[in-house]
């Protein structure tokens, strides 16, 4: 009897470890789905900052020449409050 009893707990024990480790494995890969999305979006958002870098860089330069522009360029390079 008492090897019965111990079969049968430790048979238990390896099912809920399987169980958990299931679980575990969809966890990760749902989390690196998502992971990879945001990521990709990271990079999309990162060339888009770039591109307006460079192209408030080059309203800089014309402004130099051209003042009219300045009143446009300090309009939006004011700083934005904290929204949080």
């Amino acid at each position: 009897m008492k090897c019965d009893t111990t079969n049968a707990v430790l048979t238990f024990v390896l099912g809920v470890l399987v169980v958990l480790g299931a679980l575990f494995a969809v966890r990760t890969i749902m989390r690196t789905r998502e992971f990879r999305a945001v990521q990709e979006q990271a990079i999309v958002d990162q060339a888009n900052m770039a591109t307006l870098r460079m192209l408030f860089g080059e309203a800089s330069e014309y402004a130099k020449t051209h003042p009219a522009i300045t009143p446009i360029l300090q309009a939006v390079t004011a700083k934005p409050t904290a929204t949080r």
